[in-house]
């Protein structure tokens, strides 16, 4: 990288498309909302769909076909968890449970996919949700990036994202974007709406969704695709992102929260 003209080298100009989304489990009318969830990813053609509250079975109806699944939490009769869905195989896959326990606990699973043009590490986390929860998310922040730290490989794109319940100042998420000291060294991430978001706040949770409403809280940009860099040919750098979700399919919002969608270069 001494070329200051092209310090990646030649751009890559093809790209991935990468989906991470809260589902909300089985809350509400959840056989509609699976429905308009399904709707929704279908109309917007993913290569790789990473679920927040995903529940055991579901990731099999979405159309992908290859898969893992992660959870042991039994609410309203099925297992919630988290969930990869990949259009290209999934080689290798980890469940590593974070510090903390009841629901100040987390999760994060790494993969590995055998995509066409080389790996691809995706590392799906769920971290504490309480507003209240900074410390103990920023610990479970620390304990993600010694996981990357460990497995990650440098030649290739690494995305981590998922539902962090931390907005992008936040102390948890400084940490990841390099505004503060690093949760883990020379580990640093672009995140893919400030770095090419379609304009606007880009909160995932939001009053206007009226599924949300009712918590009272403050719109939020809480739920993130995360790229490490840098990477040869800009591996991994965020060329577009936007929000998805963010209308009701047959009368039914897919879920509380908003999804965001992020094509990065690879």
């Amino acid at each position: 990288m001494d070329d200051i003209a092209q310090p990646y080298g030649p751009l890559i100009e093809t790209t991935m498309r990468v989906i991470t989304w809260n589902v909300w489990g089985r809350f509400g009318p959840w056989e509609q909302r699976e429905g308009a969830i399904r709707a929704t990813l279908d109309r917007h053609d993913a290569d790789v769909v990473a679920l927040v509250e995903a529940w055991g079975g579901q990731e099999r109806r979405f159309g992908m076909p290859h898969h893992v699944f992660a959870g042991d939490v039994v609410s309203n009769g099925a297992t919630s968890g988290i969930a990869v869905l990949s259009r290209w195989p999934i080689t290798r896959h980890e469940w590593v449970r974070l510090s903390g326990g009841g629901d100040t606990g987390g999760d994060v699973l790494c993969t590995e996919l055998d995509g066409p043009r080389g790996p691809v590490q995706v590392f799906l986390a769920a971290l504490a949700w309480r507003l209240e929860h900074s410390a103990e998310r920023q610990k479970q922040v620390r304990e993600i990036a010694a996981c990357i730290a460990e497995r990650q490989s440098r030649r290739h794109p690494t995305i981590l994202c998922g539902d962090f319940n931390a907005d992008p100042d936040s102390d948890e998420i400084r940490m990841l974007t390099g505004k503060t000291e690093p949760a883990a060294r020379d580990l640093v991430f672009y995140d893919a709406w400030a770095t090419a978001g379609t304009g606007g706040p880009g909160h995932t949770w939001a009053n206007t969704n009226s599924w949300a409403a009712p918590m009272l809280w403050p719109d939020r940009r809480i739920d993130h695709v995360l790229s490490a860099w840098p990477r040869r040919g800009g591996a991994g750098h965020p060329v577009h992102c936007e929000v998805i979700g963010t209308d009701p399919i047959d009368g039914i919002l897919p879920s509380d929260h908003y999804g965001v969608l992020a094509d990065l270069r690879y």
